[in-house]
């Protein structure tokens, strides 16, 4: 078994490819990733404020010095239209011909001198996820509610000083109990584990297709086969080599994330940051490599076994294509807002392994739930390892 590791891993060490996907490319996934989604966000918030909406306002003179400070606003550019119905104005919207529009009702005059609730229309498409639209009107309009709640209680005969203990007797002030760490890993903890696991599976990718499609396609697998070693042996060779350069990448990946988020973190500015990874002790990292260490075997396990039965390299290809997205589909569950490790979520494979790692980074883990999702992939790990042996025993898949 060991001389064919060594055969097998000295071979793929020969091959560029493998040292490009197990050594370069986790090397420098994550100051791409970093910096892409840096500049992309950076890029579109910027764009985003510097935006001018366009509006059209129905009956300013009902609220002149509401509508005066709409028009002296940096981010707004007042068009004039004689739409007055809100279907008519929704259409011009869809229709790019302004951005917003204002209703304001007709008699908010007498509504304000007979201390009546208004109800104004504000119409625009609120399917951008930076509505820095909506945000800009309603500091205006906040400004504009307060000198309207003033007036209304001086005309009631109520002391305006006392407004905000009227408005709102009971003030709540919210004392969060998370530390940094557990706010940050709760916001990039299951990204980090969605970078991770499709990382180990990618590493395992190409030596598993090469050591099973690839050995059928270049005719040295019946000469292995006739060696004075046992199938099991060959077999469990080949896994390990797959296991390698799984972790492989997956230690490298996990180096290259700590290294470089600390010193983008140091370059730009970002204490919170820093002080987050500081605070991520070498028992964290290492428990998270273990974590993945019997995922890369299960991974490993389902890639030889799929070369071993394709024909060609390109087959071996198209059959590996469709794990990705079974893969990617728990991972995408982690992320999800209320998705939290516990006794349920520990028993969704992939899934489980994504919500521990990510309770690890925010450091609120629960240690038995840790050791209850490793046995269970262990378990898993050596059934589809046993299931790889029996299924390179079968002539009918060396052969087909």
């Amino acid at each position: 078994m060991w001389q064919v590791y060594c055969k097998e891993l000295t071979e793929l060490l020969r091959d560029r490819k493998t040292l490009i996907f197990v050594i370069l490319l986790p090397i420098l996934v994550f100051p791409v990733l970093f910096a892409l989604m840096g500049v992309v966000l950076s890029s579109t918030t910027h764009k985003a404020m510097q935006e001018v909406h366009r509006y059209v306002i129905v009956n300013p003179e009902q609220a002149p010095h509401f509508a005066e400070a709409l028009f002296y606003h940096k981010n707004f550019q007042r068009v004039e239209s004689d739409l007055t119905e809100p279907a008519q104005l929704i259409a011009a919207i869809r229709a790019d011909e302004f951005d917003l529009a204002l209703v304001i009702p007709a008699d908010f005059k007498q509504q304000q001198q007979a201390v009546e609730q208004s109800e104004w229309q504000l119409i625009y498409n609120q399917s951008s996820q930076l509505d820095f639209l909506y945000q800009y009107f309603n500091e205006l309009m906040r400004k504009f509610t307060e000198d309207l709640q003033i007036a209304s209680l001086s005309q009631l005969g109520v002391d305006p000083d006392r407004l905000a203990s009227i408005l709102r007797p009971v003030e709540v002030q919210r004392i969060d109990t998370a530390d940094q760490r557990e706010n940050l890993g709760e916001k990039i903890g299951a990204f980090i584990a969605y970078v991770l696991i499709p990382l180990c599976l990618m590493g395992a990718s190409y030596p598993a297709i090469d050591m099973g499609a690839g050995e059928k396609e270049r005719g040295t697998l019946e000469t292995l086969l006739i060696c004075p070693v046992s199938r099991t042996a060959i077999v469990l060779g080949k896994f390990l080599t797959v296991l390698t350069t799984g972790l492989a990448t997956t230690l490298i990946t996990v180096i290259s994330f700590g290294g470089w988020a600390a010193v983008i973190s140091s370059f730009a500015g970002l204490d919170v940051v820093a002080t987050v990874l500081s605070s991520i002790s070498a028992t964290d990292l290492l428990l998270i490599f273990l974590m993945l260490l019997p995922i890369s075997a299960i991974f490993a396990s389902l890639l030889l076994a799929i070369s071993i039965y394709a024909k060609t390299f390109k087959e071996a290809q198209n059959y590996m294509s469709p794990l990705s997205f079974v893969v990617l589909l728990p991972l995408v569950a982690a992320i999800l807002p209320g998705v939290k490790l516990n006794a349920t979520t520990a028993m969704v494979p992939l899934t489980n392994v994504a919500l521990a790692i990510k309770e690890l980074i925010k450091g609120t883990v629960d240690y038995g739930l840790l050791l209850m999702i490793f046995i269970s992939t262990v378990v898993v790990a050596g059934a589809l390892v046993a299931f790889c042996v029996h299924w390179f025993q079968q002539e009918k898949v060396l052969f087909r």
